[in-house]
């Protein structure tokens, strides 16, 4: 049995792994080893994931510059460290996977991280080049989750990554979409396909998506990857300019971007949120969602009202 398959069956029966004992390129800080991780259900397998992932939209599009791929690393070694395994990127995002390839290789955590990217071509063969292409970008043969990048030509691809499920290649296939848009065509595939997931943007300025999508996906018992969680940066930029509300400390939380974090992956509906970064301080913020606690339904709306009176 694979390292990553066994890691995962230990994640579907409900262990929570604060670390993992057959790779030992990186160490964890006491207090990550110590302090829980905060994980939800994967609803068509009830494997257990991290409630923060990281995205790779931008901040690991940095080509060949070495510099800025080993600077890449340690971002990545920080998110490992916390207890982060979920990673997203796209054929889209430019240098991104490739980037991401080489931070795994360097790190040796091919058996750490749960590997999610993205169909994105509007050919049905060139699809399929690009996953071949993306397990050869990120050095591994499966992934976790293979997904339609903003629902082009699903027709097509979803039939492929059916396909690819049934082989085992991926264990997970999914649709997504950013910005809030196409939100009635994704819900009628989320109503007539069996899917594993979907991603869209959701975070304390734009919640379009509470009003459809979210009470769907837990209907249809769909997992949740939450896209541009601060708003493509905007909102966090925002919000580290206002000051923390009196009580966040009763949340458990240290700092803006785990209470934005916090709002989004503490709705039942939500699986996982990723944010993206090429900051080692960023990382090391957002990183603080995935401990302490959930927050319950009526200190998520105290923290949207107080964000909203800014």
């Amino acid at each position: 049995m694979q390292r990553r398959t066994f890691i995962g069956k230990l994640s579907c029966a409900g262990i929570a792994i604060l670390f993992n004992p057959f790779n030992l390129s990186y160490s964890l800080q006491a207090k990550e080893a110590i302090a829980p991780i905060l994980k939800k259900k994967i609803p068509s397998t009830r494997e257990m994931i991290p409630v923060i992932g990281m995205g790779t939209w931008i901040t690991f599009n940095v080509g060949k510059i070495k510099s800025l791929r080993d600077q890449r690393t340690e971002v990545l070694k920080a998110f490992l460290n916390a207890g982060g395994t979920v990673i997203d990127s796209s054929p889209m995002y430019g240098s991104s996977e490739e980037v991401l390839g080489y931070a795994i290789n360097k790190l040796a955590a091919q058996e750490e991280v749960f590997a999610a990217t993205k169909t994105w071509t509007s050919d049905a063969a060139e699809g399929k080049e690009q996953f071949k292409e993306s397990q050869s970008l990120w050095g591994l043969s499966d992934f976790e989750l293979q997904q339609v990048h903003n629902l082009v030509n699903w027709q097509d691809h979803l039939p492929f990554l059916q396909e690819l499920k049934k082989e085992g290649k991926i264990r997970y296939l999914g649709i997504t979409t950013s910005h809030g848009r196409r939100h009635a065509a994704l819900a009628r595939l989320m109503e007539q396909y069996d899917l594993d997931f979907v991603q869209f943007t959701y975070n304390l300025a734009n919640r379009d998506v509470e009003n459809r999508l979210l009470p769907l996906a837990r209907e249809k018992q769909i997992a949740i990857i939450v896209n541009r969680p601060f708003g493509g940066g905007r909102l966090i930029r925002h919000l580290k300019k206002q000051p923390l509300p009196e009580w966040h400390q009763e949340l458990a939380c240290n700092n803006w971007p785990e209470l934005a974090l916090k709002y989004i992956v503490s709705h039942p509906a939500v699986t996982v949120a990723i944010p993206a970064t090429s900051k080692l301080e960023h990382m090391r913020e957002n990183m603080g969602a995935v401990r302490g606690r959930l927050l319950v339904e009526e200190e998520r709306q105290r923290l949207l009202k107080y964000v909203v009176d800014l």
